[in-house]
C-alpha cells in the first residue's frame, strides 16, 4: 500500500517562462515523487464538473472563467493570462483536489500535487489562484454526507482569505490560517483562528505557536482535515517574509499530520504556495508534504 497521490500533466499551464509563478513546479515534483519512490503511480482526476464548483463559486463567475470572459481587471487581478491552458488547468487541479478528499477518506490521508488556492473566493479569483479547490472540495464532502465538520489547517505564509470568506457563515468548517502579518493580501479577512506572524519568526518561534494552537483546535470534534502545505514560509522564498529552515517544514509538516492521523481524522493534502530562489529546493521543500504523508500508509 502506498500513500495515494493525484497528479495531471496538465497542471502545468502556459505562461510566459519569466513569469512570476512558477508552473514548472508541478511536472517536476510529480517526477521527483516518483524517483525517489514515495509513489510508483498517480492518480489521475477529471476536470470538476460546473455543478460541483458551483457548491463554492458563482455559476456567473465560473463560465466566465470556462468561456474566457472575465474582465482586464479581474485577470489582473488573478496574475495568470487566462488562456485554454490556464482554464483546463483550473478545473483540473481543483477535481484533483475533490478527488485527493475522497480518497483521503478512503485511505484516512492521500495528497494532491497541486491546489491550496485560497485567495479565490466566491465570485472572482486573485492571486494566481482561479478556483478554490480546497473550498469546492469542502463543500462537495458536506453537501454528499462524507464530512459533518471539516477543519482547513492553512501554512501558507499568505492569509487563506478565499476560504475564511467563502466559509464564514458556516459552522460545518473551521478556517485557521497561520501567516504572515505583513504580507499578502493587504486586507486580511476574518478566519475562525487567525494567527498573525512577526516578519523573519524562526523555527523554534514559529512551531512553538504551531503546537499551541493545535493542543486548542484538538478539543474540537472535526472528522475530516484539509492542510494546505504552503512553502513559501521559507527563509529562502522569494514572496515570503518568515525564516524557516528546510528542517523547520519538515518538522512542521511532521508535527500536523502526526497530530491529526492519530486521532484518526482523514487528512487531504495540497501544496499551497512557494517562490523559492532556488527550483531544484523548492522541489524538495514541496515535498515534505508527501514525503511525511507516506510514512502514515
Amino acid at each position: 500500500m502506498e500513500l495515494p497521490v493525484v497528479n495531471h500533466k496538465d497542471y502545468v499551464a502556459k505562461i510566459d517562462d519569466d513569469h512570476k509563478f512558477p508552473i514548472k513546479k508541478f511536472g517536476e515534483l510529480a517526477k521527483h515523487l516518483i524517483e525517489k519512490k514515495v509513489v510508483s503511480k498517480f492518480y489521475e482526476p477529471t476536470p470538476c464538473s460546473i455543478e460541483t464548483l458551483k457548491e463554492a463559486h458563482s455559476e456567473r463567475y465560473i463560465l466566465d472563467v470556462q468561456n474566457k470572459k472575465l474582465s482586464e481587471k479581474d485577470i489582473k487581478k488573478i496574475g495568470f493570462p487566462l488562456n485554454d491552458s490556464v482554464v483546463r488547468r483550473s478545473f483540473v487541479a481543483t477535481g484533483g483536489t475533490v478527488l485527493a478528499s475522497k480518497l483521503a477518506i478512503n485511505y484516512g490521508i492521500a495528497c494532491n500535487t497541486a491546489g491550496g488556492s485560497h485567495h479565490a473566493n466566491f465570485d472572482g479569483g486573485a492571486g494566481y489562484c482561479v478556483f478554490n479547490d480546497v473550498a469546492v472540495a469542502a463543500q462537495y464532502l458536506l453537501n454528499r454526507g462524507l464530512a459533518n465538520r471539516i477543519l482547513i489547517v492553512d501554512l501558507d505564509v499568505h492569509q487563506g482569505n478565499g476560504n475564511s470568506e467563502i466559509f464564514k457563515d458556516n459552522k460545518n468548517v473551521f478556517t485557521f490560517s497561520m501567516h504572515s502579518k505583513s504580507n499578502y493580501p493587504a486586507k486580511k479577512s476574518e478566519s475562525d483562528l487567525d494567527v498573525e506572524l512577526k516578519d523573519n519568526t524562526e523555527d523554534k518561534e514559529y512551531l512553538d505557536i504551531l503546537k499551541f494552537n493545535l493542543v486548542n483546535l484538538n478539543d474540537e470534534n472535526f472528522d475530516f482535515m484539509f492542510y494546505i502545505a504552503g512553502v513559501d514560509v521559507h527563509h529562502e522564498d522569494r514572496l515570503g517574509k518568515l525564516k524557516l529552515t528546510d528542517q523547520g517544514i519538515k518538522l512542521r509538516d511532521n508535527i500536523v499530520i502526526d497530530n491529526f492521523f492519530s486521532k484518526r481524522i482523514p487528512i487531504c493534502g495540497v501544496l499551497g504556495g512557494g517562490y523559492n530562489k532556488d527550483f531544484n529546493k523548492l522541489i524538495e521543500l514541496h515535498s515534505s508534504l508527501h514525503k511525511t504523508c507516506a510514512k502514515y500508509i
